[in-house]
Order: structure tokens, then C-alpha cells, then sequence
């Protein structure tokens, strides 16, 4: 059964891991699909981080687009998936790598996290997206 606009948003404002698929440019290439740590907040943009000259970056500079589908298998299997055109790319800050930690691991392994990413990962940029159509379900205990 769908999820109504008030739980859509709710969910997708939980900390799961998403799985990101952009089109590619390459003829006969299914698109990229990739797991992603993301930021929402009910009735914003959603928002992650990625490697400026990564290959993930490039795909979703040439497509515009990108679709995010995060789900749970219990207590029963639920699933939300939104698209939405960029609405902007930013050079990435400490904080949002911060806040972006601290929404999936435990507290003490925050800080360092951040210290490897930042040392790590190199320039990352903050792709904003815009939730323009849905699908959900919950499938009740499947």
C-alpha cells in the first residue's frame, strides 16, 4: 500500500542508506547505482556528498537527475523512492561531513571518521536535490 506524503517524508528522513542511480552517458550501460549516506528533512531538498572528480559526480552533472530509493525489511519491508533534478552543487564543508557521521555511526566513532574522510576522500562537493515524484510502499509483514 503507498505511503501517504506525512510518512513518505518521515521515512526518508530516518537514517537509512540509500541506493543513488544516475544515468550514465555511455550507450548500452545500465545506470550507476550506488550506496550513499543522504541528508532530508520533511518537505526540503535531500542532500549527500561525493568525490568532486568521481565518476558518480560526472554522471549526475551530465544527467541532471538523479533517483534515491531507501528501504527496511522489518519489522515490516517498507520502501520510499524520490527523483528530483539537482538544484545546486556546492564545494562540501566540515560540517556537513559531520553532521552526515553523526547520522550513521555512534557517536564515538564521529570524530574519527571525519579525520580519515577528510584526509582520505579529497575534494567532495554537496549535490541538493529536489523530491519531485514518489513511489512507497509498505508491505505490511512480508
Amino acid at each position: 500500500m503507498p505511503l501517504p506524503l506525512d510518512e513518505r517524508e518521515a521515512f526518508l528522513a530516518e537514517p537509512h542508506i540509500g541506493a543513488l542511480a544516475v544515468a550514465r552517458g555511455a550507450t548500452g550501460r545500465a545506470p550507476l547505482t550506488v550506496p550513499i549516506w543522504y541528508w532530508y528533512e520533511p518537505g526540503g531538498d535531500f542532500w549527500f556528498m561525493t568525490g568532486r572528480d568521481s565518476a558518480k559526480a560526472k554522471a549526475i552533472r551530465a544527467a541532471g537527475h538523479i533517483s534515491l530509493m531507501v528501504e527496511r525489511v522489518g519489522p515490516t519491508v517498507r520502501y520510499v523512492t524520490v527523483e528530483g533534478p539537482v538544484t545546486s552543487e556546492v564545494t562540501s564543508t566540515g560540517k556537513e561531513l559531520t553532521d552526515l557521521a553523526a547520522r550513521y555511526l555512534p557517536a564515538d566513532k564521529v570524530e574519527e571518521y571525519v579525520r580519515t574522510a577528510t584526509a582520505e576522500h579529497g575534494a567532495q562537493v554537496t549535490f541538493h536535490i529536489r523530491p519531485e515524484h514518489w513511489l512507497s510502499a509498505d508491505l505490511g509483514s512480508v
